[in-house]
Order: structure tokens, then C-alpha cells, then sequence
């Protein structure tokens, strides 16, 4: 969790979450905030479990719109007002 705090104080991951139960047995998303695929490679790679190689990690390009960023600031008030 240290990471993931980390790359939120960064501006670097605008969202993340895991899955359900799947076929792909793929454990959540994390959408980051970043110009290339290289760059979001090496974000990935500072976790300690993909460091361990206890999870595997498939990057896709996404085009999102540029308000996403906006999400997790806005959580943060709705969480704050309905704890």
C-alpha cells in the first residue's frame, strides 16, 4: 500500500481497484496518469509485488478522458462527508 500512496501523492495512479473472481484470474486494474507505455513500465515495476514476481502485470494503452483525473479528489470529499 505504501507504493500505491505513493504514486496517488505523485498524481501518477488515478485509479485502482480489484476484480472480482474472473477467468483471467487478473486480481484489479490500476489506471495511471502517464505519457508512454515505458514510462508506465517503470512506474509498475517500483512494486514490491511485481518486484517478487507475485503478480504479473499486462499494460494497455488507454485513451480516457482528462477529467479521470479528477477521481480521486472528488472520492476523497464523498468519502469524508459519508464515512
Amino acid at each position: 500500500m505504501k507504493n500505491i500512496s505513493r504514486l496517488v501523492e505523485e498524481k501518477k495512479l488515478i485509479v485502482a481497484g480489484p476484480f472480482g473472481k474472473n477467468d483471467l484470474q487478473y486480481r484489479g486494474l490500476f489506471i495511471l496518469d502517464v505519457k508512454d507505455i515505458k514510462e508506465a513500465r517503470a512506474l509498475v515495476n517500483t512494486d514490491p509485488a511485481v518486484k517478487a514476481n507475485i503478480f504479473d502485470v499486462e499494460l494497455i494503452p488507454w485513451d480516457g478522458s482528462a477529467a479521470l483525473s479528477a477521481y480521486l479528489e472528488t472520492a476523497d470529499k464523498i468519502w469524508k462527508i459519508n464515512p
